[in-house]
């Protein structure tokens, strides 16, 4: 049995690394990540992304089941490495230097 719904076993091998339940977790993972790791992952899921979303509007969302929580943190990781793969080409924000943003409330569920 894996971590996602059946109709997304496809994207079971990414499950273990990006299904993450908070922000800094899957912020460090896209910074520990390769690049071509990265890439990989959001040309997999990005095509996926909407009927992920319609397989989970079919629940409460306080009701989400294990496997469509973990759907659905694949999704927020997936949003986690956009900008990455899309705009900057490299993990971290280009031009920052050291400064950092902690993020207090996480989304929910």
């Amino acid at each position: 049995m894996g971590l996602l719904p059946d109709a997304f076993a496809d994207l079971e091998p990414f499950a273990a690394v990006w299904c993450l339940p908070t922000e800094p977790e899957r912020y460090a993972t896209r910074l520990a990540t390769p690049m071509t790791d990265i890439v990989e992952f959001y040309d997999a899921v990005t095509p996926r992304a909407e009927a992920a979303m319609t397989f989970l509007e079919q629940f409460p969302l306080d009701e989400l089941p294990d496997d469509a929580t973990n759907l659905l943190h694949l999704l927020y990781s997936m949003i986690m490495v956009s900008f990455p793969v899309e705009a900057w080409g490299q993990q971290k924000i280009p031009d920052t230097g050291s400064a950092t943003f902690d993020l207090f409330v996480e989304p929910w569920p």
